[in-house]
């Protein structure tokens, strides 16, 4: 098998593909592939053999998230005890406790959590260890779910864990645990490590020194987070090979240079300390993955065995997924094997320059084309420029950053006054790094947005991609720049398909107790919002930026979004436009309409930050044109001294439907309404005021006859909206209810026929 250990692990490759798509599909093209392998003899027996074996046995290895999701593993519904293993570190903060329990009598894991109300007492959770027999007492439920297009899924990430179901616990009395096991004891060092980096270093050091070194970025600060997963720098902050590189050529300084060990002796104590710092450094994947291979080569080295890069890499792919089945879908694990794999295919023609420059320039292409798909797949951006910005900011963390991180930890146990020093160095070096990335993003951003690529797409781009290498390797320069050319087009087009299709999509997004309606005309003439409410902070009763992150920002890039030709915002309530200021901070919005009567301080407020923005005033009568769209404006007449009542309430058709926005208007603007607009066709009703008892009155249901009701709520919500008496209207009148509370996201699809309602959750 010496030099074709990468087969196995491309079979192992496929199996997973087949699993994580559910698609047999795979298996087919699998066969073709190693019949083609060995018909024109490029494999020998043995080779095709293991790759068969391995292929087979992964498909039955792997798990299925799909499979989790539909099984129902009958933990009870009420309280009862639990008992099992503690798996993994436990994590402490300042908001939770957390740790995963391997239970005694099911399959699946369960999450254990516990929200204190001030500071916990180590006492209390010092018999929480890895490897601890527990036994607690709570109400197995299941985790939070996405409820919305390209939202975050809290029970799939989970499921890609093996965790079904979380228990949460009122209190720490309701568990106990005896025991623990050897790894524990490295737990508690990085604990420890960790403490005492936060108390000896400024914030801003601390958390760079914990995120580069002992690998847990938690302290870093949610903007710079951000900026680092849209220009694909990530990686640098993960811990990979060049940190462990890196602790290797040091050891090696200090043990052989300086003569305190032999060689031999230090390659033994390198292929001890490299597990150990793996489990310090938090057990990432891209971690063992550098950690596994560095061992791997110290002992063919030892033992004079020759193995080429390739087999390595495949053999320790094909270790880690023996070791732990779930690996698969850790996003690091596969990012790390593919950025890894693309640059030892690649390694022919990044030698062949002796440039350090044009090397470093190569080694970030290779690496930012090869995660593309991936990229776009988890985070549904991906920038162009990230090529040029890696360039600079590489060398930066590698010559500079990730080696003054490791030197600085030891220095972490000396006196003040010979930390403070190097600490404030540190500190005004990197904030001026980390400014100019900050500068880059507010000035040349120019983001390439969708929601993935589809399978044959995925697949299709990595056979260019590897096509464009190896012709480029080859110094077919010609095939190499037609694959290339393919491969790009590959990407325009995928992005471009919003434009070129014929559907238009209405959506009601599921963002709780608030209205936010999305509204994307065919071929893309016009993207057009309604309202984009927030939750609120009970400290201070101020919006909040949660619903912006974590569901309108994601909804918008899965869409391929950039920018709304238009923000409507139907009045002042939070729930209707708490999002706003944080949306046009963060993306162009060509028109802001609202009402003539809509509070002018708050218009300020939103707008502060978008000079460019036109804001449009309206009242009834008036009719706008948003992307050959019209859309007519039915009320306000006059100030009628109320946010609710003061409305933009809008009339339009789409898909062959008259829709009506309502915003919050009352019965006596719905009375306004119909005495006004006698022949008021209406098919698709937005419900006002959430379904509450003070709008949509039966006599407005008669007038108007409208065939669906698109009711905006949120679940479990302290209103007790939708009230039961505007519930049972609607169905009296056999008009379909949807409702966020129920439905999650609705969306309406349509095309110059007609279109489809469908619900996000079944």
């Amino acid at each position: 098998m010496k030099g074709y250990w990468h087969i196995a692990a491309l079979a192992a490759g496929a199996a997973i593909i087949k699993i994580y798509f559910n698609n047999d599909w795979i298996i087919l093209a699998f066969l073709l592939w190693i019949f083609y392998l060995y018909f024109y003899e490029r494999l020998r027996k043995w080779p095709i053999i293991v790759s068969l074996t391995a292929f087979i046995f992964f498909s039955f290895y792997i798990p299925s998230i799909e499979s989790h999701e539909t099984t129902d593993y009958n933990f009870p519904a009420e309280e009862t005890l639990y008992k099992g293993k503690i798996s993994g570190p436990v994590t402490k903060t300042e908001e939770r406790l957390e740790f995963v329990l391997k239970e005694n009598n099911s399959e699946p894991n369960i999450l254990v959590l516990y929200f204190p109300d001030e500071n916990i007492d180590e006492s209390m959770v010092n018999h929480l260890n890895h490897g601890a027999q527990c036994t607690l007492k709570g109400t197995a439920e299941l985790p939070a779910q996405s409820r919305n297009p390209g939202q975050f899924d809290y029970r799939h990430y989970l499921l890609t864990k093996g965790i079904t179901h979380q228990v949460v616990m009122q209190s720490l009395d309701e568990i106990s645990c005896q025991g623990s096991s050897f790894i524990h004891r490295f737990y508690k060092v990085r604990e420890y490590l960790l403490t005492h980096v936060d108390e000896r270093l400024t914030g801003f050091t601390a958390s760079w020194l914990s995120a580069i070194v002992l690998g847990e970025d938690s302290n870093i600060d949610d903007e710079t987070e951000e900026i680092f997963q849209r220009w694909s720098l990530t990686h640098i902050i993960a811990i990979s090979g060049s940190n462990i590189g890196l602790i290797i050529a040091l050891s090696y300084f200090f043990l052989i240079k300086l003569n305190v060990m032999t060689k031999e002796n230090a390659q033994w104590l390198m292929v001890f300390l490299m597990p150990v710092y793996a489990l310090l450094a938090g057990g990432e994947p891209s971690v063992w993955r550098a950690t596994v291979m560095v061992v791997i080569f110290i002992l063919l080295n030892r033992y004079k065995l020759k193995f080429s890069y390739t087999d390595v890499l495949s053999i320790v792919f094909l270790v880690l997924i023996l070791f732990d089945n779930y690996i698969v879908y850790h996003v690091g694990f596969q990012l790390s094997f593919i950025v890894t794999f693309a640059i030892l295919l690649s390694k022919q023609w990044i030698s062949e320059v002796k440039s350090p420059f044009w090397q470093v320039l190569q080694i970030s292409f290779v690496s930012q084309m090869a995660i593309i798909p991936i990229q776009l797949a988890y985070f549904s951006i991906f920038q162009p420029l990230s090529i040029i910005i890696n360039l600079i900011i590489i060398p930066y963390f590698t010559v500079f950053a990730i080696p003054y991180m490791y030197i600085l930890l030891p220095f972490t146990f000396l006196p003040s006054v010979l930390l403070h020093p190097l600490d404030m160095t540190f500190t005004f070096i990197h904030k001026f790094v980390i400014s100019f990335i900050k500068f880059i993003d507010g000035k040349f951003s120019f983001p390439l947005l969708m929601d993935g690529f589809p399978l044959i797409a995925t697949v299709l781009y990595f056979v260019l991609f590897f096509n464009f290498m190896n012709d480029l390797q080859r110094k077919r320069l010609k095939s190499s720049f037609l694959s290339g050319i393919l491969y790009c087009f590959l990407i325009v087009a995928i992005a471009a398909k919003p434009y070129f299709s014929p559907l238009g999509v209405i959506t009601m997004l599921d963002i709780g107790q608030g209205d936010a309606f999305l509204i994307e005309l065919p071929f893309r003439k016009g993207v057009v919002m309604i309202d984009a409410g927030a939750r609120f902070s009970f400290d201070d009763m101020k919006e909040t930026e949660s619903v912006y992150k974590q569901i309108l920002k994601p909804y918008f890039y899965s869409r391929g979004i950039k920018e709304l030709d238009a923000l409507i915002l139907t009045h002042e309530d939070i729930d209707h436009i708490g999002s706003a200021r944080y949306l046009m901070k963060d993306m162009e919005v060509e028109k802001l309409i609202v009402s003539n009567y809509f509070d002018e301080v708050t218009l300020n407020e939103i707008t502060k930050r978008s000079s460019l923005t036109e804001i449009v005033q309206v009242e009834r009568n008036d009719t706008l044109l948003l992307g050959g769209q019209e859309f007519h404006i039915i009320a306000p007449s006059h100030n009628r001294l109320s946010k609710n009542e003061n409305s933009l309430v809008l009339y339009t058709q789409l898909g062959g439907k008259n829709w009506l926005f309502t915003g919050d208007i009352g019965k006596n603007e719905e009375k306004q309404i119909v005495e006004t607009y006698s022949n008021l066709p209406v098919d698709v009703l937005k419900v006002a005021h959430h379904g509450s008892n003070t709008s949509t009155d039966k006599s407005f249901l008669q007038a108007t006859n409208p065939q669906f009701a698109l009711i905006s709520v949120g679940e479990n919500n302290s209103y007790g909206h939708p009230a039961v008496e505007v519930v049972q209207s609607l169905m009296e009148e056999e008009i379909e209810i949807l409702r966020t509370d129920k439905n999650g996201a609705v969306q309406y699809i349509y095309n110059a026929q007609g279109g489809t309602f469908y619900t996000y959750l079944p």
